[in-house]
């Protein structure tokens, strides 16, 4: 017989999931929105919460129906495709970006604050550093153990504390909400909504959902989940406590953010600003709260990228073992961590920008899949459209000859808004879907490919 998990098996699988999406990028970026949108931050954060929150049940729906992989929903354009995007993808949630950008946050925030002497803080980056991850590697060992560490432990610990801020924030709020700020790109509806849905790439989740999804059926596995079908069924009941737990956490950092003003001012960083304005909602008492957050949701959010990120490529080099491979990219995060937190955000934009769009065709043509019947001439040309216009998007935010590529480019309706490649992509799948039509013509055969 089958087994079944009980309801709070389920919600406890659920708060694992949910805690392993929960870092540094989900609290640092909608505060800024916030206070960047202002009286605009509803409309904002709806397209904040598409690309940020949206998308994540659907890339994990698109998961499932893919075949439970990343490598495998991405063969369905070409095998060695699915090798380049695995491989960048992993990568990035890893040890080149996301393990070294959630270190460096939760140092800036929960440590840097109470460091007096400003001529020590590279040393007490390298040692918080080498602590932090070593302590990732160590909760990271053992992949069985992840829903009684992050679903039952310290999910609902981080939780209660944020409810605790956002609670505070909105009975007691820290000011009035202002106009959004000019040249921000908030400044009208449609450009909110525009400027919130590129802003939601930076919470990576998405792209994590397609990471998460090994470790995560190892984990389930572990508790006797076998077949296909219930695993698809967990999965999805996971992802929607997981999606209901970031819509109201978003919602709730960007009304701190665009209630801060007049408690601490503008400023760009996310990290400072929440710190900033927990501070000014609790006193001195404010750091060390928003400092155990932080140091919960970085530790998970590491935990889950770097067990991933290993699995992953223990699958694709078996000869390296996985506990071998959690030291091999430890070591390539704590390198990366130490050139410092701005250095990190600068070299990951431009990835990002060229990842999610892809991502996000993939999903869209997982779930459209049957109107076209799988043709994989409609998979390539969609990814040929999105990634023509996506690898433009990436080198404007390396702010490589952007004015050029406006110049050439800015024809294509939505190009200026990092949005274009929508209108390629849909380009690309109809002439994909008319050069399936005129093979099978050709052939005379009428039949799925």
């Amino acid at each position: 017989m089958e087994k079944k998990l009980s309801f709070f098996q389920i919600v406890a699988i659920g708060f694992m999931l949910f805690a392993m999406f929960l870092g540094a990028g989900n609290v640092i970026f909608a505060p800024v929105l916030g206070q960047q949108a202002g009286t605009n931050t509803p409309i904002a954060m709806a397209g904040f919460l598409v690309t940020g929150v949206g998308l994540v049940l659907l890339a994990i729906i698109a998961l499932t129906k893919g075949g439970g992989t990343v490598e495998k929903l991405a063969s369905r354009v070409s095998p060695k495709f699915a090798i380049v995007f695995s491989v960048l993808l992993f990568l990035t949630l890893g040890p080149i970006y996301v393990i070294p950008r959630t270190t460096s946050v939760v140092y800036e925030i929960a440590i840097k604050q109470l460091i007096a002497d400003s001529s020590q803080i590279g040393l007490f980056l390298l040692i918080f550093s080498i602590i932090f991850i070593a302590l990732t590697v160590y909760l990271s060992w053992e992949t069985t153990k992840f829903v009684d560490r992050l679903g039952k432990l310290i999910t609902p610990v981080f939780a209660t504390l944020l409810v605790i801020i956002v609670a505070k924030s909105i009975f007691t709020p820290m000011g009035s909400v202002y106009g959004p700020i000019e040249g921000k790109g908030y400044e009208t509806a449609s450009d909110a909504f525009l400027k919130g849905f590129t802003q939601g790439y930076f919470t990576m989740d998405v792209l994590a959902a397609f990471v998460f999804g090994g470790i995560f059926i190892k984990s389930i596995d572990a508790l006797g989940i076998r077949s296909k079908k219930e695993v698809s069924k967990v999965f999805i009941k996971a992802g929607l406590i997981t999606v209901v737990g970031l819509v109201l956490l978003q919602v709730s950092m960007s009304w701190i953010g665009a209630t801060s003003v007049d408690a601490v001012g503008y400023t760009t960083n996310g990290g400072e600003l929440i710190a900033l304005a927990s501070k000014a909602l609790f006193g001195q008492i404010g750091i060390y709260l928003i400092g155990i957050v932080i140091f919960l949701t970085g530790i998970t959010t590491n935990v889950a990228c770097l067990a991933a990120v290993a699995e992953y490529f223990e699958r694709i080099i078996p000869k390296v073992s996985y506990k071998k491979w959690l030291i091999i990219f430890s070591l390539g995060s704590l390198i990366i961590t130490n050139f410092g937190l701005t250095k990190i955000l600068t070299m990951a934009s431009p990835i990002l920008m060229l990842l999610y769009p892809i991502a996000i065709a993939l999903i869209i043509l997982i779930f459209t899949d049957s109107w076209f019947k799988g043709s994989r001439s409609v998979y390539v040309g969609t990814i040929i459209g999105v990634g023509m216009v996506a690898i433009t998007d990436a080198l404007k935010e390396a702010n490589i000859a952007v004015e050029a590529l406006n110049n050439v480019f800015g024809f294509i309706p939505l190009f200026t808004s990092g949005a274009g490649w929508i209108v390629t992509g849909l380009i690309g799948a109809v002439i994909g879907y008319f050069f399936k039509k005129e093979k099978q013509e050709e052939t005379g055969e009428l039949q799925e490919v």
